[in-house]
């Protein structure tokens, strides 16, 4: 039998051989891109002329000749006039509504913000929302307090808050300032006790200064109110289109609540999501010492998987912030201050290697990938123990559990990621010196300026996967700054001066390889997204420039001609 894909025709009686030999003409598709330089991502077929589309895949790439065989009347013809088509792009660690509820809902300043101009723009809020109760935003960055003397924090908001409660988030999302209205509501007072795994910055006389470290944030974010059905939706929604203008096809939501889940599958199951989504469903923050509920991990997966929303994913915190709170475990002293004297070195991890080893375990027999936040080089190296139990218990299965942050990394560590199968989750794209680097740096010397072995980790070859962590420390979602980063290690806003960590830099390829096809393996999706070849998802961008031609410096500067997702073509620049 002729296959349908041939279209020709033959005189009854002539011989097979004949017919498909005269047979030029494919089955006709309904999209061609050609005229431009196609970047596959692939080893075999690094190059090409042209790609063909059919329905949501790629069914041809390669040269405009073989390419043109597929045109017929109704197929649609795109001229790249010159310009790159590459695989659209992966942030593995974001927070996708969270950035959304920022943009949408929320009270911001940028991270530079100084006292005054923190203070002109929560008076501009409190006067434009009237009604509000609560104001919510962000985000005042780490060193803050470490560069500007303020004696009450709580008492410079009450001078412009009003009758409103006013919570904001640091740049590492670790951390909240509030006034004295969010601490009333919350019933937060002299004679609260610090939580477990947090701390109530306290003036003299005891009264909480407005400054609250890791679980003692939580104390008030509480009461505040959640945010609508209907308001959820509407940031999933949001956030897609987004995430396309940037050239953002899949991304990994870093740590997910239920109400997120719910309105980025409302979103999909409406035909609003042209992004594919992984979900890291989060856990208890703080300090535990008994395994997770499996069960009701289980119900969240279950309930809330569908065509764009993938939920085989589970997020553990080890730990904090390597910042002035001084909350990542280290495994050498943090810098002495007054508060943790001579030999701190972060406390306890959130979790025990034990707990933890059984909670991977029971995960991944349960179908998870795990990404622990592990942002000190003791809670890495206890992860990574975890891991090697986990393997040596259940064998080397295909989970590819992650180490999020993962910025300091033990020597003797970084061989382990290959050995183990374990997964460098590298974010927030700051591969450069920048406000909260100075403030790792503060807080534990000169080795802040040892950050993200990037190099070594590739030469170990080790697993890298790329994301934002939008919307802490960065102040968009934007990938390319990331990009550029990469290889210059430099600040390509230039708002900090040299390099960090010069020789960890990586080149431009490999840098696209990470947030292309190992953010591909990272969503569990490699045979279907992250490359462009045959029968994969006709998930691509067109560069308004070639990045390979330009200068380096200038990659940050990137902009998306067009985003396709699944054939579709869901952006397109004015």
């Amino acid at each position: 039998m002729v296959n349908p894909a041939i279209s020709c025709s033959a005189a009854a009686g002539a011989l097979l051989i004949l017919v498909l030999s005269g047979c030029q003409q494919q089955q006709a598709a309904e999209l061609v891109l050609q005229g431009g330089m196609i970047y596959t991502v692939t080893a075999d077929q690094p190059m090409a002329e042209a790609i063909v589309v059919s329905a949501d895949k790629i069914v041809f790439v390669g040269d405009e000749a073989t390419a043109a065989t597929y045109i017929g009347s109704d197929t649609e013809v795109v001229d790249l006039e010159g310009r790159l088509l590459l695989p659209g792009l992966i942030d593995a660690h974001l927070h996708p509504l969270g950035g959304a509820f920022k943009e949408l809902y929320q009270c911001n300043f940028p991270f530079s913000a100084d006292p005054d101009l923190i203070r002109e723009t929560i008076a501009d809020c409190v006067e434009n929302r009237p009604d509000a109760v609560w104001i919510t935003g962000g985000q005042w960055d780490s060193g803050f307090f470490e560069r500007f003397e303020m004696l009450s924090p709580r008492s410079f908001l009450d001078e412009v808050s009003g009758d409103a409660a006013i919570f904001l988030s640091d740049d590492s999302g670790h951390n909240a300032w509030v006034n004295s209205k969010a601490l009333e509501l919350a019933e937060v007072f002299a004679v609260t006790p610090d939580p477990t795994g947090g701390t109530i910055v306290r003036e003299k006389d005891g009264r909480p200064n407005g400054i609250l470290l890791e679980t003692a944030q939580s104390l008030v974010f509480s009461v505040v109110p959640r945010y609508s059905d209907k308001q959820f939706v509407e940031a999933a929604r949001w956030f897609s289109d987004y995430a396309n203008a940037y050239g953002i096809t899949a991304a990994k939501a870093a740590a997910i609540e239920e109400e997120e889940m719910a309105g980025l599958v409302s979103a999909d199951k409406a035909g609003e999501l042209n992004v594919h989504m992984a979900t890291s469903i989060r856990t208890p923050y703080g300090h535990r010492s008994t395994p997770l509920d499996y069960d009701e991990i289980d119900r969240i997966r279950n309930r809330y998987a569908s065509e764009h929303v993938h939920t085989e994913f589970v997020k553990i915190f080890l730990d904090g912030v390597p910042t002035p709170a001084r909350t990542a475990a280290m495994l050498d002293p943090y810098l002495p201050d007054e508060a943790h004297g001579n030999d701190f070195s972060g406390g306890d991890l959130h979790v025990g290697l034990e707990t933890l080893a059984s909670d991977l375990i029971e995960l991944d027999k349960r179908g998870y990938t795990v990404k622990m936040h592990a942002a000190g080089d003791r809670s890495v190296q206890v992860g990574l123990n975890a891991i090697e139990i986990t393997r040596q218990t259940l064998g080397n299965s295909e989970k590819r559990h992650e180490l999020a942050h993962a910025g300091f990394i033990h020597a003797n560590d970084i061989p382990r990621f290959a050995q183990l199968n374990a997964v460098a989750d590298l974010c927030p794209i700051l591969w450069h010196p920048s406000p909260i680097i100075d403030a790792f740096v503060s807080a534990v010397g000169e080795r802040g300026e040892q950050y993200w072995p990037t190099r070594a980790l590739l030469d170990a070859k080790a697993p890298i996967l790329a994301g934002s962590d939008w919307p802490s420390a960065v102040p968009n979602a934007n990938p390319w700054p990331g990009v550029e980063a990469f290889v210059t290690r430099r600040d390509p806003r230039g708002n900090a001066k040299g390099s960090l960590w010069p020789e960890q830099a990586i080149l431009l390829e490999e840098a696209i390889e990470i947030y292309t096809n190992h953010g591909a393996r990272a969503m569990k999706m490699e045979d279907r997204i992250g490359s462009l070849e045959v029968g994969k998802l006709a998930d691509f961008i067109v560069l308004e420039r070639n990045i390979f031609e330009i200068p380096i410096d200038e990659v940050a500067d990137t902009k998306i001609h067009r985003t396709y997702f699944e054939g579709k073509l869901v952006y397109k620049s004015n």
